[in-house]
């Protein structure tokens, strides 16, 4: 699928892991795509917005500058964090390498493509998004109110500030400050 981008636009982003295993129930798989996340925010120069790790898929929402086109972003975010984690995989000689073989004798951490990414057009339908993101543990019974997840940027948008990484709003829409708490 050819993704249509607006540039300097924001995007809806989910990746999935290989045969929707749940990798990121490990703890230390989770830090490794936050830390990842990170790093690719710092080398890409993009906006993030807002993001959850969930056992077996990520959302992310961010906006890259003008010039820079999503698809290296994500490449280079699930190459660092894919390389990292099977090579820990292939030193320990972990049994889940099996369960991620892709078909020619080779681990995927990641389901093949790009991942589903989609244009977010206006204050509205962020807000939904980032409600959504915020939300998804609870929907899925992980947790009983979204900041009790560890692996979401919630705690940021709430102004707890009690995590690793800050998030973002996009410029020009303070709407989205004032309004975001009524989606939660």
């Amino acid at each position: 699928m050819k993704r249509r981008e607006v540039a300097g636009g924001l995007r809806f982003i989910t990746l999935s892991c290989q045969r929707r295993l749940p990798l990121f129930s490990n703890p230390s798989i989770a830090w490794v795509f936050v830390r990842a996340m990170s790093a690719a925010r710092t080398r890409w120069t993009f906006r993030l917005v807002a993001w959850v790790v969930l056992p077996e898929h990520v959302h992310m929402i961010v906006q890259p500058t003008k010039d820079q086109p999503l698809g290296p972003i994500l490449t280079g975010l699930k190459t660092s964090v894919a390389k990292h984690v099977i090579a820990r995989w292939k030193t320990m000689r972990a049994g889940v390498l099996a369960r991620l073989d892709d078909g020619h004798g080779h681990p995927r951490f990641w389901q093949k493509g790009g991942g589903f990414d989609r244009n977010i057009r206006g204050t509205a339908e962020l807000c939904r998004e980032i409600r959504y993101t915020h939300r998804n543990p609870v929907e899925r019974s992980l947790v009983d109110r979204p900041e009790v997840w560890r692996w979401s940027s919630v705690r940021w948008w709430m102004g707890l500030r009690e995590q690793e990484i800050e998030c973002d709003l996009p410029p020009g829409d303070e709407e989205v400050w004032k309004r975001w708490k009524e989606f939660l």
